[in-house]
């Protein structure tokens, strides 16, 4: 597919393509790359492999910028990343992709957009912003989704499905990474080393790394809620164990002294006199009683139990 950047993007064909003063957009296949990349006179004559793009990032060459986007999952909303490759000079865009990740993103332009000024710089900062639109919803999700989770684990750590909590932590993680290659690709436009964009219209490429890195900010934010939040769940179970174990402490406390007893009377020696006694065996009683009370009392007024 091929379009010209004019108030909006119109379609045309490939010699109107090269033809025409506007700057144009292509969309082609990376077997449509193979055949026609002498056309674009960028010089550049490489292989394109989405299933070896990994990174989102943006390349120097004498005469062409060059680069690869990898969207993960959670930005796409796909079940699998987008990948895709492009060239650009001063005269146009040229993204090659095999499946239709970039040619739903530009007709979607094509339909919603209109500029006064039309011009590369701003195309491609609409294509840029539209890779990104869903993410801040996609982190108010996350947030809702944490938050929910905090009042479970204050509520009952142990039936927590805290799992979700990592889940969401490693889907934060990759988002960090696609900011992080953002910027740099953001970066990289606004050095306009080749000096393909007008200097005027570098304002867009800095609007958007702006943007991107609050997107960053955001993430990390979640990041660390969620690290926050798995210190939470450790301490409910820490502080469940500890009452666990204060029960345990103040049982044994307390049959400690009746053991002794136990112990003691239970030796059965010759010459002891309570044996013999009539009230040896219900002093005992009282004496096991008042041991038991005068403990719990004591731990009671210990705050203890």
């Amino acid at each position: 597919m091929y379009y010209l950047i004019n108030n909006t993007l119109e379609e045309c064909s490939s010699e109107q393509c090269h033809d025409a003063a506007a700057p144009f957009v292509a969309v082609l296949t990376p077997a449509q790359w193979a055949e026609e990349n002498e056309n674009f006179d960028m010089g550049l004559d490489f292989d394109i492999n989405n299933e070896e793009i990994f990174t989102t990032k943006a390349e120097v060459n004498y005469d062409s910028l060059t680069g690869t986007f990898c969207i993960p999952v959670q930005s796409s909303c796909t079940s699998q990343p987008q990948k895709f490759s492009y060239v650009l000079d001063e005269t146009g865009i040229v993204f090659i992709d095999d499946g239709d990740a970039v040619l739903s993103l530009v007709k979607k332009i094509q339909r919603l957009k209109k500029w006064k000024k039309p011009s590369l710089e701003r195309f491609f900062y609409d294509f840029l912003e539209l890779i990104i639109h869903n993410d801040l919803l996609t982190m108010q999700a996350y947030e809702l989704e944490l938050d929910s989770l905090e009042k479970e684990v204050l509520s009952d750590a142990e039936s927590a499905p805290i799992s979700r909590n990592n889940e969401i932590r490693g889907d934060i993680r990759d988002l960090r990474i696609h900011y992080e290659q953002l910027l740099d690709l953001g970066q990289e436009l606004e050095e306009n080393e080749n000096g393909f964009f007008s200097e005027d219209n570098l304002r867009y490429f800095k609007m958007f790394s702006s943007r991107v890195e609050r997107l960053y900010e955001a993430a990390t934010h979640l990041r660390d809620y969620t690290i926050q939040l798995n210190d939470l769940y450790q301490s409910q179970l820490d502080v469940k164990q500890n009452r666990i174990m204060t029960v345990l402490t103040v049982v044994t406390t307390i049959f400690m002294p009746l053991t002794l007893i136990v112990g003691w009377y239970g030796m059965n020696f010759k010459y002891m006199p309570e044996l013999e006694s009539q009230l040896g065996y219900p002093i005992v009683i009282i004496l096991s009683i008042l041991i038991v009370v005068g403990s719990l009392t004591f731990f009671k007024l210990k705050k203890i139990l």
